[in-house]
């Protein structure tokens, strides 16, 4: 354990930290869970726009990269969009 001020305070800040990205990061893996489940294209397309405002909230607060986030809407949309078979 460490003895300087500065180095007990970035210790507390990371654990704040973590748990703040790991809460993010969790949501954007349960909407995109929620997109892949439902059965029906209908509901699906309904979901993507919250999904979709996840994904970026977690891409612009650097929880998930920006790429990550684009691929991961695209697949998203390209699976609401595709018709039952």
């Amino acid at each position: 354990m460490s003895h300087h001020k500065s180095a007990i305070k970035r210790i507390r800040q990371d654990k704040k930290k973590k748990l703040r990205n790991k809460a993010d990061k969790s949501a954007v893996k349960t909407a995109a869970k929620r997109v892949r489940q439902t059965s029906n294209p209908e509901d699906a397309a309904k979901l993507m726009p919250a999904t979709s405002s996840i994904i970026d909230r977690a891409a612009k607060k650097r929880v998930i990269h920006w790429r990550t986030a684009a691929r991961l809407k695209s697949r998203l949309a390209k699976r609401a969009k595709a018709r039952p078979s």
